[in-house]
């Protein structure tokens, strides 16, 4: 076989195996940048805004929750606060309030890395509304970095519902992020949520890509 011939074979099997490995090198996630909110029973936005209020929609978001207009002031245990928190409806079965690791050390409260929802023994804190407040012994935690997917997404991500996976950010400060939950929903839009500390630790933005690792 001539040289010329088996350059060209080479050549086109070395292509042929990056772009393999390229196909494989993990799946791409975009970045959803997640700041300090609250989530309220109804019991408590009466509480907070006087009988019979109903929260109201400023946006959409996934999975049928919405960022509504009204915010409130937490305030923690040495009474520093932390104004213009915003509420996501619709009202929950119970009160939480997600804050960073930084919002922590302000209000002066030791809350837990924890999922959404798992709110027992977590840390206390007051909530401010302009028609009152309430004292939750529980409910102020830092969440625990996570993936929203479809079940398609799951599928073509070769992951389930509660893995744990570990995430890299390719870019300048290329950050590698462990103990991500993945959460799977009809209802969800593919998104890794990570709060403002992370954020702005690794140096990315709502919107950059990250890639789970194989």
């Amino acid at each position: 076989m001539e040289t010329k011939n088996i350059e060209l074979i080479t050549r086109m099997v070395m292509e042929a195996v990056a772009k393999e490995d390229t196909s494989d090198s993990g799946f791409l996630v975009p970045i959803g940048v997640s700041a300090r909110h609250i989530h309220l029973t109804q019991e408590h936005v009466e509480a907070l805004f006087g009988p019979g209020y109903q929260l109201t929609k400023k946006k959409e978001l996934m999975g049928g929750q919405f960022a509504s207009n009204e915010t409130v002031t937490i305030v923690g245990l040495k009474l520093r606060a932390i104004e213009n928190v915003r509420i996501l409806g619709p009202v929950r079965k119970a009160s939480q309030v997600e804050i960073s690791a930084t919002d922590a050390v302000k209000l002066g409260v030791k809350a837990p890395i924890r999922e959404s929802g798992k709110i027992s023994g977590s840390a206390p804190v007051a909530v401010v509304g302009p028609k009152g407040a309430l004292y939750l012994q529980e409910g102020c935690i830092i969440a625990m970095r996570h993936i929203h997917m479809s079940p398609k997404d799951a599928r073509a991500a070769g992951v389930h519902d509660g893995d744990i996976v570990s995430v890299k950010a390719d870019n300048e400060r290329g950050t590698i992020f462990n103990h991500v939950k993945i959460r799977v929903d009809d209802s969800f839009t593919l998104e890794m949520h990570i709060d403002t500390d992370e954020a702005n630790a690794c140096k990315i933005s709502t919107g950059q890509t990250v890639t789970i690792m194989k």
